[in-house]
């Protein structure tokens, strides 16, 4: 499995907006949780005022502006078109998207990649919603809404994974490719229409628990 890693390359696109707390602790772990993998980094900022940017260049010096990538956009211009933004600067033939603000941990990163190779899947999503996953720092409120946002979409639309909301992916190049360029959504649906634009079109879909934990640090906002 390890010679399968090391010839594949990850490219991990993180939009940004007002990241300054958080983003050299998710750097930081990415390379600790995944040190033998083949990977680079695209962070997708949007025009932070609070000087995101410039902690991204002093991890470039770290790292190397060949691991750690700024592609920089001038102002918030959504969720959806930073992904396409990251995509079209990323190198790898695998892509995974994540959020910076460690709701998304850099430890399942190892699952992830294990279960696309064990599998063979176009595609490998966190799903807060299954034994092994779940949500820390919400409210019941909050808990109780998305639950039932995703309940109810998947009686309309039968997607085939349980956590239809969720944004921590691993895609196939190619195949990200091809459902971004049908996607009409640009904000936080974007991720909803990518994965029920996928299992329509009969990709294979594998699912990892994840913990999803709220955001510590910052306001964010991402784009």
């Amino acid at each position: 499995m390890a010679e399968q890693q090391n010839k594949n390359k990850y490219s991990i696109i993180v939009p940004t907006y007002n990241e300054r707390l958080n983003i050299a602790l998710i750097v930081y772990l990415v390379f600790k949780h995944i040190p033998d993998i083949n990977f680079e980094i695209i962070i997708v900022d949007d025009g932070s005022p609070d000087g995101t940017q410039d902690i991204v260049k002093q991890l470039q010096q770290v790292y190397g502006e060949d691991r750690v990538l700024l592609r920089p956009r001038p102002r918030k211009l959504g969720l959806g078109t930073a992904y396409i933004h990251g995509l079209k600067h990323a190198t790898g033939n695998f892509v995974i998207i994540m959020d910076a603000d460690l709701s998304h941990h850099p430890k399942y990163l190892p699952q992830f990649i294990k279960k696309k190779i064990e599998t063979g899947a176009s595609i490998v999503t966190g799903t807060r919603y299954v034994t092994g996953g779940g949500v820390h720092g919400w409210t019941l409120m909050r808990k109780l809404t998305s639950r039932g946002a995703n309940v109810l979409a998947h009686t309309l639309l039968w997607p085939g994974v349980s956590d239809l909301t969720g944004s921590f992916r691993l895609y196939k190049k190619t195949v990200l490719e091809h459902i971004i360029s049908s996607c009409v959504s640009k904000g936080y649906v974007f991720q909803m229409e990518m994965i029920v634009r996928a299992s329509r079109k009969g990709y294979h879909i594998e699912e990892v628990p994840i913990t999803f934990v709220d955001r510590v640090y910052g306001r964010g906002g991402k784009t």
